[in-house]
């Protein structure tokens, strides 16, 4: 019983100090002020899960780039399966979420269009979609034109 108990002490000291002298070691944590930012989200998500994570980016980008509404520009253009969730009929089955996007978009660095083509497809009028959002006559030529014209970075 002694001799199992030595060598489990020896495998365990073994196995720490190969854990410690791995040759890529510990991440490093890089303190980065980040400026303003112009960014454009391409929203296709088909799930609020999906749909959540893509405003908690941009939220956080918002946050970490001092939210200035002269210098940042972050777009969401939703097109493609995202399209519901804006829908006015589903204002109950959403609220929480398109309360908080209604928030952002008040703050004035942060805006929503929306592909009229995508929303036509799904059987939706401009009078169908919330308020805060901005209808485009075509998503993907809106992502394309923020690029070229208004140099936004391109975010998926």
């Amino acid at each position: 019983m002694t001799r199992l108990l030595f060598l489990l002490m020896c495998f365990s000291l073994q196995t720490t100090a190969i854990a410690e002298q791995a040759p890529w070691g510990r991440a490093k944590l890089t303190e980065t002020v980040y400026k303003p930012q112009k960014v454009v989200f391409d929203v296709t998500s088909s799930t609020i899960g999906g749909l959540t994570s893509v405003v908690d980016r941009a939220s956080y980008i918002n946050t970490i780039t001092g939210s200035d509404p002269f210098d940042s520009s972050i777009v969401l253009v939703v097109h493609g399966s995202a399209v519901p969730f804006f829908a006015i009929k589903n204002t109950e089955k959403y609220r929480a979420l398109m309360e908080r996007i209604n928030s952002l978009v008040f703050s004035e660095t942060i805006k929503v269009k929306m592909c009229r083509i995508a929303a036509k497809s799904y059987g939706f009028d401009p009078k169908d979609i919330h308020g805060f959002v901005e209808m485009v006559p075509m998503g993907d030529a809106e992502i394309v034109r923020l690029q070229n014209e208004e140099d936004h970075a391109y975010m998926r």
